[in-house]
C-alpha cells in the first residue's frame, strides 16, 4: 500500500480525472514523484468499478482501492445487505476469507466485533485503512491464514463463522466444495467447535443437492440474484440442527427485493397444472429456477405451467408479486408459421425447452434484436413447438 496516494493533491487529481480512461492515465507521465502513472490508473479504475457495485466506497472521500481482481471477486453492496440480516445484534463474527471486506463491513453493522482474516498482507492493510475512512471501528484485521487463527482461538469464541472459499486453484476453476480452498467440508467439525453458526458463500454454479449431501446441519440455503443474474449461494449451518432445509430464493432488482421460500420435500410433493398460454405469461427469475422451485412457484401463485420442462407459467389474472418478469400474451403461433412467412423483423427472443438456440433463430429468420415485442419459442402441453408473442408488463 503506497500511502503517498492518500496525499491531498494526489486525491484531488484522482477525483478530477476519475471519469477518464485508466489506460489513458497509465500512458501519461505521473505529476507526482512518489506515485506512478500505473498506480493513479489503478485507483481511477477502482473507483469506476465501484460506482455501481460499491457506491458507499465510491462516494466516500479517501478510499484506497486494491488490485482489480479483488474488486471483481468481492460481493456487491446489494448482496452484502442480505448477509447483514443473518447476523444477530451484538454477536461476534470471524470472516475467514475477508477479501476487500464488503461483507465484513455490512456484518459489522450488526455485530459487536468482526475479525477480518486475509492472507494478502497488502489487501489486509488496505482494508484496515478503509475501515477508518468508513467509520467501522469494530473490524479487527488479521493478516494471515484465517484457519490458523481459528485453530488458535478457544472453543465457542464466535457466534458466526463466515467463509467464502476460493473457487480458483492453480489458476483453474473448481466447482465441488471439496476442491475449494479452504475445504469447508473437511473443516466442519473445527468450525462447529468455535461457533454455533457457519455461513458459507459458494459458487452460484454449485449444485445445491450435492452440497447438501456434503454439509451438515444446513438450516437455510439462500439463492441470491441481482437483475436476473444469479450471484451467490449461501449455506447457513446451525450446530445440532436436525430438520428440513429451507430454500430461500432472493430476487434483487431495481432497488426492490422479492423472496420465495420452499423445501425440496414440498417441491417433490407438488403436482403442476398444465395449460395452454392464457392472458398473462410469467417468466420466473433465475433465483427461482436455480433454487429448483419448478412446481412450487406455480402452485403458490395459482398458475398453470406450459409443459413439464417448459419453465413458463400462465394465468388469466395479473399477479404483480410474482418473482420474475410478467408479460401480456398477444398471440400464440405454431413454430412452422415462420418457415412460410416471418412477420417479425425485430424482437427480444427467449427459448424455453426448445431445440434451437436464440442465435440460430435470429440468423435463420433474420430477426433483429430489441424493440418492445417479446417472442418465446417453447414447447407446449401437447409437445408442439410454439411461438408466444408478448408485451412486457412493467
Amino acid at each position: 500500500m503506497n500511502r503517498h496516494i492518500l496525499a491531498k493533491d494526489v486525491q484531488e487529481f484522482i477525483k478530477a480525472n476519475r471519469e477518464r480512461s485508466p489506460a489513458e492515465i497509465a500512458l501519461k507521465k505521473s505529476p507526482f514523484p512518489n506515485v506512478s502513472a500505473a498506480e493513479l490508473a489503478s485507483q481511477i479504475d477502482g473507483w469506476q468499478r465501484s460506482v455501481r457495485k460499491l457506491p458507499t466506497w465510491a462516494y466516500s472521500e479517501g478510499i484506497y482501492y486494491p488490485d482489480k481482481i479483488n474488486l471483481e471477486q468481492c460481493s456487491s453492496e446489494h448482496t452484502a445487505l442480505i448477509k447483514q440480516t443473518l447476523i444477530a445484534k451484538g454477536s461476534r463474527v470471524i470472516d475467514l476469507t475477508g477479501g476487500f471486506s464488503v461483507d465484513t463491513c455490512y456484518m459489522a453493522q450488526e455485530a459487536s466485533e468482526v475479525i477480518h482474516c486475509e492472507l494478502n498482507t497488502k489487501l489486509s492493510e488496505i482494508v484496515a485503512y478503509n475501515a477508518t475512512v468508513l467509520r467501522v471501528p469494530n473490524i479487527s484485521c488479521f493478516a494471515g491464514n484465517g484457519i490458523d487463527f481459528l485453530k488458535e482461538s478457544p472453543d465457542n469464541s464466535f457466534d458466526y463463522i463466515y467463509v467464502d472459499p476460493s473457487r480458483r486453484i492453480n489458476q483453474g476453476k473448481v466447482f465441488l466444495l471439496e476442491h475449494c480452498e479452504p475445504n469447508i467440508v473437511d473443516l466442519q467439525d473445527l468450525f462447529f467447535s468455535k461457533a454455533p453458526y457457519i455461513i458459507s458463500k459458494v459458487s452460484p454454479l454449485l449444485d445445491i443437492s450435492t452440497a447438501l449431501h456434503s454439509l451438515q446441519h444446513v438450516r437455510f440455503v439462500y439463492v441470491i440474484s441481482l437483475d436476473n443474474d444469479c450471484k451467490e449461494l449461501l449455506f447457513i449451518q446451525e450446530r445440532d440442527f436436525i430438520g428440513e432445509t429451507q430454500i430461500r430464493a432472493i430476487r434483487l432488482f431495481q432497488d426492490q427485493l422479492q423472496s420465495f421460500e420452499f423445501t425440496f420435500d414440498t417441491e417433490r410433493g407438488t403436482l403442476s397444472r398444465f395449460q395452454k398460454p392464457q392472458h398473462y405469461l410469467y417468466d420466473p427469475d433465475v433465483s427461482i429456477t436455480k433454487a429448483g422451485a419448478f412446481k412450487a412457484v406455480g402452485k403458490y401463485f395459482g398458475l398453470g405451467k406450459l409443459h413439464q420442462h417448459t419453465h413458463l407459467y400462465t394465468g388469466e389474472q395479473f399477479i404483480p408479486e410474482f418473482p420474475g418478469r410478467i408479460f401480456e400474451v398477444k398471440q400464440v403461433l405454431p413454430y412452422a408459421v415462420l418457415k412460410k412467412n416471418n412477420p417479425f423483423e425485430k424482437a427480444n427472443i427467449a427459448t424455453k425447452n426448445f431445440p434451437e438456440k436464440v442465435e440460430v433463430i435470429r440468423k435463420k429468420y433474420k430477426i433483429k434484436d430489441g424493440g418492445s415485442t417479446y417472442l418465446f419459442f417453447c414447447t407446449d402441453i401437447e409437445n408442439q413447438l410454439i411461438i408466444i408473442e408478448a408485451a412486457r408488463v412493467k
